[in-house]
């Protein structure tokens, strides 16, 4: 090649990296399970959608001619490792404006391999934004790539963990998939505990947690998490206490899942919620987590040992002394039409 050829000046990493600038735009959000999925429920289920960013910082923009313009009627330089009959400075011409195979399983191998924090966060979110698309997710999965990128929930940097909760959430739009991403229940339950509240790392586990609880298959490993998501309902800001109840709808709207719900211990304030001031966002959300409650109908003898349970949900929220009806009726007056309907589903 001469002079002038952009693989003297760009190493394979970097070109990788590059991708981000074609594989970060504007990505539609789509759907993934048809509603067959879903019929054994009749009350709401919430998906959370893709977890799309946009392209590099301004900064990092590509010149003009240069590799990284490239991307998406791509130029990608190929690790000497994955032809044989290649070396580092080899390119491959891509016509198409999407991500080839071959361009994941490069980007899976970079992470692997990648020393620095930055570059880890631009691969996972080019990956990441790649698994807005079926066919990747499928590709990735295939590629192994689901185990690769779920290593780095362990990563020191917290930045690199927001990237690869935001890859497995998009990932987890994908029935088959799913059954590889429940094993990092347990890490991602704990992210919620330990990170501090409001962050990003939070936010990014529970959007990930909204998608695997939306069918019933894998809600039972999520049993022992209500007090730990009524806890953080009651201390968080308005979008997190939006992707909680997320979470919390989807649960509920499971009978199996009523028995664990009712008894998990919940904070006297959640009542404080079913206010006027609550945003509305959140006490719809607020209002179908209730609704679903409601509906639970247990016999004399489980309500007579819930009651004797210190501080459960079921004491809190459904017991004969709970506040909950007063509160609704308060409800009744809310300036949001949606809000008056479904305190009146609730009360009839």
């Amino acid at each position: 090649m001469g002079d002038g050829s952009i693989t003297t000046k760009i190493g394979s990493m970097k070109a990788l990296i590059g991708i981000v600038a074609g594989a970060g735009a504007s990505y539609g959000i789509y759907k993934l399970l048809s509603g067959g999925a879903f019929k054994r429920y009749k009350k709401s289920v919430i998906w959370e959608g893709a977890a799309l960013k946009g392209s590099q910082p301004s900064e990092d923009r590509p010149r003009p001619g240069s590799l990284l313009a490239k991307v998406s009627g791509l130029d990608v330089v190929c690790p000497r490792s994955e032809r044989a009959d290649a070396s580092s400075g080899d390119v491959i011409h891509q016509p198409s404006g999407n991500l080839q195979p071959e361009h994941l399983k490069m980007l899976l191998t970079c992470l692997q391999t990648s020393t620095s924090p930055s570059d880890r966060c631009h691969l996972l979110l080019t990956l990441g934004n790649a698994a807005a698309f079926t066919v990747n997710q499928n590709i990735i999965r295939e590629f192994e790539g689901i185990p690769v990128i779920g290593g780095f929930l362990s990563d020191p940097a917290s930045e690199v963990k927001v990237h690869a909760l935001n890859a497995l959430n998009n990932l987890c739009m994908n029935i088959q998939n799913q059954e590889q991403l429940k094993v990092y229940v347990p890490q991602v339950l704990e992210l919620i505990e330990m990170s501090l509240v409001n962050s990003d790392l939070q936010l990014g586990a529970l959007r990930l947690l909204t998608n695997l609880s939306v069918t019933d298959k894998h809600q039972y490993l999520l049993k022992g998490s209500v007090t730990l998501l009524l806890s953080l309902l009651v201390v968080c800001n308005e979008t997190l206490q939006v992707q909680t109840l997320k979470v919390l709808v989807n649960l509920s709207s499971n009978p199996d899942m009523m028995d664990d719900i009712v008894q998990a211990q919940a904070p006297a304030s959640v009542m404080l919620l079913f206010d006027m001031q609550t945003a509305s966002a959140v006490l719809l959300r607020l209002l179908t987590f209730a609704g679903n409650l409601k509906a639970w109908r247990p016999s004399a003898q489980v309500a007579e040992e819930l009651r004797r349970k210190q501080d459960c949900l079921f004491r809190v929220m459904l017991d004969e002394t709970s506040q909950l009806h007063g509160r609704l009726v308060q409800l009744l007056s809310h300036p949001n039409r949606d809000v008056q309907a479904q305190v009146a589903r609730i009360l009839t």
